[in-house]
């Protein structure tokens, strides 16, 4: 289970709940109650994990002030990819925390990348 939290995708809401399977072997898929996204693996060309959102992470996309003020950890995805149109994309994520882990090492076997970490403390709770 994920929380799209912000991006650059036209057609999904700020807060919409769904799932993300990265077990299939072409693409990223994110099932939401009215469709899924898919993004081809090998148009991913970024992957960060961390705890909190960070301008730089979150690509100049707003998030909400009150997602950022949580004081409660958070664990955040940032999925950057290149769109059908050849425009960067880019698609962040609130992923449960025992999903974080098989989530980010699927992510990196299907697409080659390593996972960016925003800090130590975002390291040791991904790698475990």
């Amino acid at each position: 289970k994920a929380k799209y939290v912000g991006g650059t995708i036209e057609n999904l809401s700020n807060g919409t709940d769904g799932t993300i399977h990265a077990t299939g072997l072409t693409s990223l898929r994110f099932t939401v109650s009215k469709g899924v996204v898919q993004v081809p693996y090998n148009q991913i060309n970024l992957l960060e994990y961390g705890q909190k959102v960070d301008r730089r992470i979150a690509m100049a996309i707003l998030i909400s002030p009150l997602l950022i003020m949580s004081k409660s950890r958070k664990h955040f995805l940032t999925v950057g990819f290149v769109g059908p149109d050849g425009q960067q994309q880019a698609m962040v994520f609130r992923l449960e925390k025992g999903n974080v882990r098989p989530t980010l090492a699927s992510l990196e076997a299907r697409t080659g990348i390593k996972i960016t970490y925003q800090d130590e403390e975002a390291r040791k709770a991904g790698k475990g």
